[in-house]
């Protein structure tokens, strides 16, 4: 059965792998797996750096320190996002709400503040609860329910978008402490507030994907859930506790772009999931499940990110930039389509 094959949960997926997928062909198999995951990422690191070499050499302000600090500041939310994206894609599932969610946090934290007059402090850890509690609703419906990942997601983004127009009027929320300007504004010296908040996700989720249950457990489902579920996984939990950390991450990213611009702005993340999802895939998680990496998802990000600074740079048509993102996940789709099939064929060939 090919990787592409559909699952009865609605997940895609290899739902007609042999149990414990990663050995698929047996050791030579699961080396086979674990050099193209490196190769994956190689590739996708070698074309960040191919992009950054040219735009030190077309633009002559690409380089300076303001620059690349608000490359950073602007990359900070996607990255912290697609790390939670890559997690749910590693178990095969995709999350389409995180704009939605984040706006949603974004804004009722900043009423908030603005309205109860909650701590900024208060007020963020709250904004990012709410994420959380959304993440929880898509992770009920995926993993209690049954819903598809698609489905539940998509209906989650018209719910989060719906209630952030209805809670604010379609008006931006103004009035904010000056104080929570630092999340998304302030320097620890040279580093921005922005950049320590993504190294603090970065050593949080490095540590569950590679060091707990939950990390483990996720690449098991997504490389064949039902023989994860034989094995005694308890599937169901961990795909809810997944869809929650992603929903407080969105959280976390919305009340860090509610910051950048000192207020709560009901149209921000639009398109964002899919910028979220495009840096997942760029850094070399599979939509199949079961591969993904935290280094993956920043290097796909800060690519985006290099991408619509330098069009900007350059002068190019602001439109192009989804062109170029756009032929960028073409691409890494493909590859890993391909890489999929040459290791299919070659297990039964051995």
């Amino acid at each position: 059965m090919s990787s592409s094959a559909g699952r009865p949960d609605g997940r895609t997926g290899d739902f007609g792998k042999q149990p414990g997928a990663a050995a698929v062909g047996g050791p030579w198999g699961l080396v086979r797996r674990r050099l193209a995951d490196v190769i994956s990422q190689v590739a996708a690191l070698g074309a960040l750096l191919v992009i950054f070499v040219l735009l030190s050499l077309l633009s002559p302000n690409f380089l300076t320190y303001n620059n690349l600090s608000e490359v950073v500041v602007e990359a900070a939310v996607t990255a912290i996002i697609a790390i939670g994206m890559t997690l749910v894609i590693v178990t095969a599932g995709i999350d389409l709400s995180v704009g939605g969610i984040a706006a949603l946090a974004g804004v009722l934290g900043a009423m908030l503040m603005v309205d109860a007059h909650l701590s900024w402090p208060l007020a963020t850890v709250v904004g990012v609860l709410i994420g959380g509690a959304a993440g929880l609703v898509n992770g009920g419906l995926v993993g209690w329910v049954k819903l598809a990942p698609f489905i539940a997601t998509l209906g989650m983004m018209g719910v989060a978008r719906g209630l952030t127009f209805v809670s604010t009027g379609a008006v931006a929320v103004y009035g904010l402490p000056v104080g929570f300007n630092v999340l998304g504004q302030g320097y620890a010296g040279p580093i921005p507030i922005p950049a320590i908040c993504l190294i603090g996700v970065i050593v949080i989720f490095g540590f569950i994907f590679t060091r707990t249950k939950l990390g483990r457990y996720s690449y098991a489902i997504g490389s064949n859930h039902e023989a994860a579920r034989l094995m005694g996984i308890p599937a169901s939990r961990y795909l809810v506790l997944v869809y929650v950390l992603q929903g407080l991450l969105a959280g976390f990213g919305g009340m860090i772009a509610a910051s950048r611009v000192s207020s709560g702005q009901p149209n921000f993340g639009v398109g964002l999931e899919l910028d979220a999802i495009a840096a997942a895939v760029i850094g070399g998680a599979s939509l199949f499940g079961g591969q993904g990496t935290v280094s993956g998802a920043i290097i796909g990000a800060f690519l985006i990110q290099f991408i619509r600074n330098g069009s900007v740079l350059l002068n190019v048509n602001i439109y192009w930039q989804d062109v170029i993102i756009g032929l960028v996940v073409w691409i890494a789709v493909s590859w890993d389509q391909f890489r999929r099939q040459r290791i299919t064929e070659r297990a039964h060939v051995t």
